[in-house]
């Protein structure tokens, strides 16, 4: 069953509340533990469930390709190597036979280990010592029990019912063998693995995609009969051999690996979670600012606009010039229409907006902070170019002259005198006022003779007589040569 984020509604959910009875992603949880599998609610704090990759997983029918490319790999290849081709270097013996024999149970185990490992989220192989070392041999010896009742069984229903009841108990065999040898890769217990209940439960759970499995799994074993009949049918047992082994061993794998995906595929359904584990990264402590982008985004969605205003102020507490915390800020004043709190924080949200080279928002940000303080002025020299300066860039002019108006009474002595009134120049110019644009030029060149901009206003000034737009000494490159 799919679930989708409350506050993504397009991207798979990870975890879930049963209290708030509602789902969050990742981005929603950034600090909860997903190795685990602990995460409390950000709304009631209670601990919530983690969904896996359930929500997210591709059937297991999309996988064909990837399920027959799976023995393929140099782990599994090399198990099913040592497997098939060992035994025909050894004498036919009593050694021989009981190598062959630990061989056999060395494979079982590792394809037994691959349901496991796939269900556990992992879409490579297991490694090859997984067949030859560790536990795990425990449940080949339960399914050898497994398939001693299921024949006790077999003989059973024969002697009580005739041949009509052994059909209908062979029938039933068949059909709960996958999931039997799924319950016992999964537990290692014998019980579950054989109870009526347990195995009706586990195909009733995962649906008809279950039956699905199976018919691929039959079709495959077909397949599997009939490489193995043209091998010893055209080849001689020397080759015909080890090739039916290889091909019985792959098959197998295949077998396995298909199941563990198919309770990986219906994991919720079954009662775990387990999400994929093939591409995971070193864990690291969990950003704390990620967890407060979250809080402020679902607050925001959930229109608790003093809660997240609350929030982010907090960010900027600690980081008072974070680009984003500061984004944050002024789109949500803006969108409440909050032009008071926008006057207390302009002088930073300012200096945001002209590092975004955000000339119409400046523009915007400035009527507002008139109709809060009509005749209002910045106090800070060098924000005020800064400003001027995107806005002129991006033809606010008038905004520009209104901006660094009587500039050099307000801050006479100031270094940023001289680059304010070229501003205003340039936007008179831009303006067709090209009277006004030579004064405050001829301003600059008697009363900022220190400044490095009063070498080229000669060159400014030619430009105002010609009417020609004010964009100084052009630019020189390479070098003088003599």
């Amino acid at each position: 069953m799919k679930h989708y984020c409350h506050y993504h509604p397009n991207t798979a959910a990870k975890w879930h509340c049963n209290h708030c009875q509602q789902e969050f992603c990742l981005a929603c949880m950034p600090d909860a533990d997903t190795h685990r599998r602990h995460g409390t609610c950000p709304h009631c704090s209670q601990t919530m469930r983690y969904l896996g990759a359930a929500t997210q997983v591709e059937p297991f029918w999309n996988r064909i390709p990837a399920f027959f490319r799976y023995p393929f790999h140099s782990d599994p290849l090399m198990v099913v190597g040592i497997c098939t081709f060992v035994p025909l270097l050894l004498d036919r013996n009593l050694i021989g036979f009981a190598v062959w024999l630990l061989l056999l149970l060395a494979l079982l185990k590792y394809t037994y280990t691959v349901i496991r490992h796939t269900a556990d989220g992992h879409m490579t192989p297991p490694p090859l010592a997984a067949a030859f070392t560790g536990s795990g041999l425990i449940v080949v010896l339960l399914q050898v029990l497994v398939l001693i009742l299921i024949g006790g069984l077999l003989y059973s229903a024969g002697m009580v019912g005739g041949w009509v009841l052994w059909l209908v108990a062979l029938a039933f065999v068949v059909l709960v063998m996958p999931a039997s040898i799924m319950i016992l890769g999964m537990e290692q217990s014998l019980g579950p693995a054989v109870n009526p209940a347990h195995l009706i439960s586990l195909i009733s759970r995962i649906g008809w995609p279950y039956f699905v499995l199976y018919g691929h799994l039959v079709l495959m074993m077909l397949a599997g009969v009939a490489v193995q009949e043209f091998a010893f049918k055209h080849f001689s047992p020397v080759v015909a051999q080890p090739l039916s082994g290889f091909i019985f061993s792959a098959f197998m794998l295949i077998f396995f690996h298909m199941m563990g995906y198919l309770l990986f595929q219906y994991q919720e359904e079954l009662g775990f979670a387990s999400d994929l584990q093939d591409d995971e990264t070193v864990r690291r402590e969990p950003d704390r600012s990620l967890r407060l982008d979250a809080d402020i985004d679902m607050n925001l969605k959930d229109g608790n606009y003093e809660r997240a205003l609350s929030l982010i102020k907090s960010g900027l507490k600690s980081h008072p010039s974070h680009p984003l915390r500061l984004g944050q800020l002024y789109r949500l004043l803006v969108a409440t229409n909050d032009n008071g709190e926008l006057y207390r924080a302009h002088p930073r949200l300012l200096q945001w907006l002209a590092d975004q080279r955000d000339a119409e928002g400046l523009a915007d940000f400035l009527q507002r902070l008139e109709k809060v303080d009509p005749g209002f002025r910045l106090d800070d020299p060098a924000l005020a170019v800064a400003c001027a300066r995107v806005l002129n860039h991006y033809g606010q002019h008038r905004e520009v002259l209104r901006l660094l108006q009587d500039f050099h009474k307000r801050f006479p002595d100031n270094d940023e005198l001289a680059p304010a009134y070229l501003l205003v120049a340039q936007s008179l110019a831009q303006l067709g006022q090209w009277e006004k644009a030579s004064a405050f030029l001829n301003f600059i060149q008697k009363r900022c003779t220190g400044h490095a901009l009063h070498a080229s206003i000669d060159t400014y000034l030619e430009q105002a007589r010609n009417q020609q737009p004010l964009r100084g000494p052009a630019a020189r490159f390479g070098t003088d040569q003599a």
